[in-house]
């Protein structure tokens, strides 16, 4: 069981505690909790401060914890329908996103997600690089908005090719650095071109934005370039997201003679490509270099992250560009959140200089080949007709159902089932071509992969001829 759900399953326990006693009655020891449920003093401690969060419980230092005394409630059931009005239409949806981020209740297997198991995660190596970035006498001093230069050099240096540390700005995690490459390349009402299907985050932050995501098919061998320029031609859209490696949730790669033919067709059309490189660090093979390095007219717009690789908090993330675009991006992250935290891009500095970064990259690739591999085994061995392409890399298997089955009905059967899986219809822009699932091998205990695939065929459609 994951240390959340460890987390989770202690609070609702006390919970239950707290409500059959009254204010002023002490709880069990923290020794005691630990022994109960045998649990770790940080799952212990941070139950507590969950409850006391909520307002559940106090601690007294020295004395324990106790029931806390009913807040003070104010006369009358409050009115709040008058929001509705005020709020008008909701024009920003999320529904995508926050499926993808609901932590699973204790007991069920996650087979979704996007980031790393806690097994997979360097916990080690984050908490030595955060506490050597804690004692810098300057730790809690601004940094420039772009970033810091030493860590702004090391990304320009992954890119390589022309870009330099001035192309460089630090952003606050993928999601953000992608939230500011959208707002500055495209106005509201403009229409962004995204491969079909794709990361429901970007065509949820595009339409936050006020641009239209419009679908470009892809296959195997990533998005089609012929039909993207058909797009830019019916669209006049100047801005292309895709993610040429490991895309999700297809896990796809872009074929290399493909990619002189996107920059190509991106040129034509005097659009911008935003190359979401989220996966550079979750490749189980080596990875073909980004499309960045061979772009020579600042074509390219390129996204790298940290975060997938190590975990879910270093949310650092990095956008590359050249020209006047690169001052339009400065501008539109400045007014957002002036600049990432520097404890933040310290540890990310130290985290990446050193000589433990290559070995946890060389682990997490090992333990991910074993998990495709297993999850994939037990999926063909299984689920009766279910289809799937085994990705070079990414967290994730994309599963074709057999025939027309609903795949949000099968998500909803397989979470009473006591598995987490995601539709595949959150991925597409339009309507999907087919029923799919996408099953994570990495967001899970390697040990838990089979159990859920067993659940997950409990309720699995069978085929029809």
């Amino acid at each position: 069981m994951s240390e959340d759900s460890s987390v989770a399953g202690l609070a609702s326990d006390l919970r239950g505690r707290v409500g059959a006693l009254r204010p002023g009655d002490r709880l069990p020891s923290s020794r005691e909790l630990m022994r109960r449920h045998r649990v770790s003093p940080v799952t212990v401690s941070r139950a507590l401060g969950l409850l006391a969060a909520e307002g559940l419980i106090v601690t007294r230092p020295g004395a324990g914890t106790y029931v806390a005394d009913p807040p003070r409630g104010v006369a009358g059931a409050a009115d709040l329908s008058w929001q509705t009005v005020a709020l008008g239409e909701r024009t920003i949806q999320a529904d995508g996103v926050l499926r993808l981020l609901a932590l699973p209740a204790p007991g069920v297997i996650p087979l979704a997600g996007g980031y790393l198991h806690q097994d997979l995660q360097p916990s080690r190596a984050l908490g030595t690089a955060m506490a050597r970035a804690s004692r810098r006498p300057d730790a809690w001093e601004r940094v420039p908005v772009a970033g810091l230069p030493e860590l702004r050099s090391w990304f320009a240096r992954a890119v390589g090719g022309a870009a330099t540390v001035d192309d460089v700005l630090i952003a606050g995690g993928g999601q953000a650095a992608l939230s500011v490459a959208f707002r500055a390349l495209a106005p509201p009402g403009a229409p962004v071109l995204v491969e079909s299907p794709t990361y429901p985050g970007a065509m949820e932050i595009a339409r936050a934005a006020g641009l239209r995501p419009v679908p470009v098919p892809m296959d195997d061998d990533g998005v089609l370039p012929e039909l993207l320029a058909e797009a830019f031609a019916a669209t006049g859209a100047r801005v292309f997201h895709c993610q040429p490696l490991h895309a999700n949730p297809t896990g796809a790669v872009l074929a290399p003679d493909r990619h002189e033919q996107v920059l190509a067709v991106a040129r034509a059309a005097g659009a911008f490509v935003v190359e979401d490189d989220y996966a550079r660090y979750l490749s189980i093979e080596a990875p073909p270099p980004p499309l960045a390095r061979y772009d020579a007219h600042g074509t390219v717009v390129h996204l790298a992250s940290l975060t997938k690789a190590t975990a879910p908090s270093m949310r650092i993330a990095a956008l590359v560009a050249r020209g006047p675009v690169a001052e339009r991006l400065r501008t539109a992250h400045a007014v957002d959140t002036f600049f990432v935290p520097r404890p933040l891009q310290e540890a990310a500095l130290e985290l990446v200089s050193a000589p433990a970064w290559t070995r946890h990259l060389k682990s997490v690739a090992a333990h991910l080949r074993s998990r495709r591999n297993l999850l994939a085994a037990e999926v063909t061995a299984r689920l009766p007709g279910a289809r799937l392409r085994p990705p070079a890399g990414g967290l994730h298997l994309w599963v074709r159902l057999p025939g027309w089955a609903d795949d949000a009905a099968l998500a909803d059967e397989a979470l009473r089932a006591g598995v987490v899986v995601t539709p595949g219809r959150l991925f597409y822009a339009a309507e999907p071509p087919g029923a799919y699932v996408r099953l994570a091998y990495g967001a899970a205990a390697e040990t838990d992969l089979a159990e859920g695939v067993r659940r997950l065929a409990t309720v699995w459609p069978t085929p029809t001829t």
